[in-house]
Order: structure tokens, then C-alpha cells, then sequence
């Protein structure tokens, strides 16, 4: 299998259309332009890691995790926190890790142990 499609098999795993659903129950926190914003920032990580390939340096690999993360913290932040809470801050390491392990990264070298988005996160 290419890394274009161990990304596009993680890309079906995505959460959002499920968060959307919620924001109908009275969630306005998975409203459609925080969905979109979440699945953006995924959307741009695996687009950037498939430039970069998986013979680039584990840095500018890691480099783009960084930004990812941080930006998933910009966006839970504009939510007063309610974004992320419990089950979405554990899709959202699973995710992390089985990308950060497509191209070639070993998540327990990051977070203590505890996966890449670890080292950056606020949620």
C-alpha cells in the first residue's frame, strides 16, 4: 500500500461527520464551520506529509505534527474548551498516531510515551 492510500484508508476514520450530527442534538460546538476547520487541519497535515514523503527528515515530519496540534488547540480554545473533550481528544490521538505511523514515525518516541500529539497539545 502507497502512503496516499494508508492516508486516504485514515481519512474514512475521520470523526467529523459523526460531531456534525451532534451539533443537531444541541451541541453548537460541532457546528459545520468547526467541523469543516477540524477536518482542515487534518486534511492539510496528510496533504503536507505526502509532499514531504516518507524519506524526508523525521523533523519536517514532525514539524508539521507540531502545527497540526496547535492549531486543533486554536480552534478548542475559540470553543471555550468544549471542542475537545474526552472522546474527541481520544479520536483525535488515534489519529495522530496511525498517521504519525504511515509515514514511518514511531509515536512512542513523543509525548512521553503517550503519542506525537502529546507534545504540543492543550486538550
Amino acid at each position: 500500500m502507497s502512503l496516499e492510500d494508508d492516508l486516504a484508508s485514515i481519512k474514512k476514520d475521520y470523526p467529523f461527520n459523526l460531531w456534525r450530527k451532534l451539533c443537531n442534538k444541541r451541541m453548537p460546538q460541532y457546528s459545520e464551520g468547526n467541523c469543516h476547520e477540524a477536518e482542515t487541519i487534518l486534511n492539510d497535515l496528510t496533504y503536507g506529509l505526502m509532499l514531504l514523503g516518507l524519506g524526508a527528515a523525521e523533523s519536517a515530519k514532525v514539524g508539521l505534527f507540531e502545527v497540526a496540534v496547535k492549531a486543533f488547540n486554536r480552534l478548542n480554545e475559540e470553543t471555550d474548551r468544549f471542542l475537545i473533550e474526552t472522546v474527541e481528544r481520544v479520536e483525535l490521538f488515534r489519529l495522530f498516531d496511525r498517521i504519525a505511523a504511515a509515514v514511518g514515525l514511531d509515536t512512542k518516541k513523543y509525548g512521553g510515551g503517550q503519542g506525537i500529539a502529546s507534545e504540543w497539545r492543550a486538550w
